[in-house]
């Protein structure tokens, strides 16, 4: 018998991550995967801001700037990018590191996925912004890219901009990131399952998988 056929209830998944984090990109496609294998499975998605770069300008800045001050050398880190293209292909994301000529603030793109996720949209648009900047290399602290990567979503550009024109749900993302802090939550990607069971990093669907059998039991025990 499966064991996830005991739950009943809509299991809540938090996806603590960051817009810029290759890892995340892996982390949230291999969730999916998991989940596809449990369509008996009842979900309540909850998309986490987490900051990788919490000080970053709300105007970013340039790629090469930021690499050196990140990773120290530019062979540095394409030695690493190198590796997580090579991982991203088994999970379908062409990762195109040399395209990306600027490092965005993420929090714009956040407030996106949280406008979406309003409408049902959140997973989509996530993934969305994921590929227009790690395949692409879009500028996705742009306001012009954020609110066309909407509408190929299936959101109203009308509503789109004028929300992120504001400064609407700004205190949130930055909670949201102080949030996971505060929890003990130092990286992302980290799912939290049932509210009680944790996993950080891009972990391989099967590993996933036990983290839900575990968590959808909980949940049927009460």
């Amino acid at each position: 018998m499966n064991m996830l056929a005991f739950s009943r209830a809509p299991l809540s998944i938090e996806i603590v991550y960051d817009l810029v984090c290759p890892w995340c990109f892996i982390g949230t496609r291999r969730l999916t995967r998991a989940l596809r294998r449990r369509p008996e499975l009842g979900m309540n998605l909850q998309w986490r801001p987490f900051l990788l770069n919490p000080d970053m300008p709300r105007a970013g800045m340039a790629r090469s700037d930021y690499v050196v001050r990140k990773f120290g050398a530019e062979d540095r880190a394409r030695r690493l990018f190198s590796s997580i293209a090579e991982i991203g292909r088994g999970e379908g994301i062409l990762f195109r590191f040399d395209r990306i000529r600027r490092t965005p603030s993420s929090v714009d793109a956040h407030r996106l996925v949280r406008f979406a996720a309003g409408l049902g949209r959140a997973e989509v648009v996530a993934d969305a912004i994921f590929t227009a900047y790690f395949t692409e290399g879009l500028d996705i602290g742009s306001l012009d890219v954020l609110v066309t990567i909407g509408r190929q979503c299936g959101l109203e550009p009308s509503a789109t901009r004028p929300y992120l024109l504001s400064d609407e749900a700004v205190e949130h993302i930055h909670g949201d990131n102080l949030r996971a802090h505060r929890l003990g939550i130092n990286g992302a990607p980290c799912f939290i399952v049932g509210r009680r069971h944790a996993i950080a990093g891009a972990q391989e669907p099967e590993v996933l998988e036990c983290l839900l059998n575990v968590a959808a039991i909980d949940l049927a025990d009460g």
